[in-house]
């Protein structure tokens, strides 16, 4: 099958995948149901993804690329324009509706597989990236960390960015916010993580 023509059908794959989950959760998203929704064989479901963790696994690295792709494009840059770039993207991706899909399916999982794969392939992959744009700010002179490490910086632009909006979208008290609203809250976090840990003049 030609490269362009596999990406189209795991496209088609992965959105029948998405469907089932919503409609049945993570127990119930089968290889077998997936193989029926999306018209596949299971011969392809196995070849490709390997079985149903490695499924979700890709659904899961699917859904981060937008975030991969802003920090690969930001690669040794360092600076609040940056911080905020990415934050708006992260932003959007965490209140996006596959990644609600993926938490509500991963919350009523009592095995608890699918929330250790979106800890995996979600939070453990992004986050050392922002702690080492945040310890290039710091080597760049543009915040004083003081005894905070870049990690413990992360993890705290983290909570200013999304605070409980995850959750909130994922129990459907609100709605998935707009470019603008990414944006601005992009730019607060930052903001105020600047203010906490200010450049020594």
């Amino acid at each position: 099958m030609r490269e362009e023509a596999r990406l189209r059908r795991q496209t088609q794959i992965e959105d029948a995948a998405y469907a089932l989950l919503e409609e049945k959760g993570y127990a119930g998203a089968t290889m077998q149901a997936l193989a029926r929704r999306a018209g596949a064989s299971m011969e392809t479901l196995y070849s490709w993804y390997g079985d149903k963790p490695g499924l979700f696994r890709a659904l899961i690295a699917r859904n981060a690329e937008t975030v991969q792709q802003v920090l690969d494009g930001q690669a040794g840059t360092a600076g609040a324009p940056t911080l905020i770039a990415v934050g708006e993207s992260l932003l959007a991706l965490l209140t996006g509706p596959r990644a609600v899909a993926l938490n509500r399916a991963a919350a009523a999982d009592a095995t608890g597989a699918l929330g250790a794969e979106l800890a995996a392939g979600g939070r453990a992959t992004v986050m050392p990236r922002i702690a080492d744009l945040i310890a290039r700010m710091a080597a760049a002179g543009q915040i004083a960390p003081g005894d905070e490490t870049p990690e413990a910086l992360a993890d705290l632009w983290l909570a200013l960015l999304a605070g409980d909006l995850q959750l909130r979208r994922v129990i459907g008290a609100i709605p998935a916010l707009n470019d603008t609203e990414c944006k601005a809250r992009a730019e607060r976090a930052t903001r105020q993580l600047l203010r906490l840990f200010p450049p020594t003049p």
